[in-house]
């Protein structure tokens, strides 16, 4: 099963636009890449009792369409784009065009014999 991309990547600060928490803002913990889903600090708290443990709070995962970035520059949620500048890759502000930072592949360990 191919995992699909995303422009966005856990530590940053989302907006929710639809749903029960619609207008709330925290950071992504985690990416379910597999479900397309996000789980956001601190929001979507649901309870589940568990047997020896009594009554566990914790935050359930919100679909990745249901968040949007907010610029670390303009303070705005907003869209994505992609920019290449001299061989690099960089996320790029919609709405105020600022460079939000650079995405940057793994770099491949060649096998040592």
């Amino acid at each position: 099963m191919a995992v699909r991309k995303t422009k966005l990547r856990t530590g940053d600060t989302v907006l929710v636009i639809a749903g029960n928490e619609k207008g709330k803002t925290g950071k992504i913990k985690r990416i379910l890449y597999k479900k397309d889903r996000v789980i956001v600090e601190g929001l979507n708290i649901r309870k589940k009792h568990v047997k020896g443990q009594g009554i566990v709070e914790f935050e359930a995962p919100i679909h990745i369409s249901n968040v949007m970035l907010v610029c670390p520059h303009c303070g705005k949620a907003t869209r994505i784009g992609i920019k290449i500048e001299d061989g690099k890759k960089y996320r790029v502000c919609k709405k105020c065009g600022q460079i939000i930072d650079e995405i940057s592949k793994p770099k491949k360990e060649k096998a040592t014999a």
